[in-house]
């Protein structure tokens, strides 16, 4: 996954959305109060965008749904998979997809993931989110799985919405801070490898997407 081209797509996307939105006019008052009743939303992550990668390929696929109770608040549910073959913890810069910190034995980690989502929108259109992921995660070396195991994915979320169509469509780009506080029955060939790294990461790079409907 070429992480460079990810990011420059999420810093570089708001800045067209928002000439976007200056241009935009509109003569038509919408009751706030009854716009967001039963509101659902369904989406995914233009993370997928990686899977078009020829190299380290991630496999990623994720669909999110959602609820919106007001203006305010959401809650939802994304259920992923995506497999790695680095451990998650190293940092963007020189160790980042470097060969010698790649998991022995064409090691890779499979996970499939249910994760419940809490968003809040503290002012206009910003917004925050805590995210806590179960994670499956399924260990494999040279083409065969060796064993389970199990993590709690924590993700706290800082981003932007910007709305199109009416409300129909909006995309979130954002950054966030990752956290795994447990992550247990690691192969011992994979834990000497996540042992030199942190159960953190800092500055990951989101970019949501969704659709508004109601039922």
């Amino acid at each position: 996954m070429n992480i460079k081209i990810l990011m420059m797509i999420i810093l570089l996307a708001p800045l067209y959305v928002l000439n976007a939105e200056d241009a935009k006019t509109s003569s038509v008052e919408i009751d706030e109060s009854k716009k967001y009743e039963d509101i659902f939303f369904i989406g995914s992550t233009f993370a997928m965008l990686g899977n078009l990668s020829s190299v380290n390929t991630p496999d990623f696929v994720q669909l999110n749904l959602g609820y919106r109770f007001n203006t305010k608040q959401t809650i939802a549910v994304e259920l992923k998979t995506w497999k790695y073959s680095w451990p998650i913890g190293i940092p963007f810069g020189s160790s980042w997809e470097n060969p010698d910190e790649k998991y022995d034995n064409d090691g890779y980690v499979r996970e499939f993931g249910v994760t419940l989502v809490y968003q809040y929108f503290w002012y206009k259109n910003a917004f925050v989110s805590i995210d806590a992921m179960n994670g499956l995660q399924s260990y494999n070396e040279n083409g065969n799985f060796i064993q389970y195991g199990y993590i709690l994915f924590m993700t706290f979320r800082a981003g932007y919405q910007f709305k199109f169509f009416e409300d129909l469509f909006f995309i979130e780009p954002s950054v966030a801070f990752t956290y795994w506080p447990i992550n247990t029955n690691i192969p011992s060939s994979f834990a000497q490898k996540e042992s030199k790294w942190p159960n953190y990461f800092l500055f990951e790079p989101g970019f949501h997407f969704g659709f508004n409907f109601k039922i």
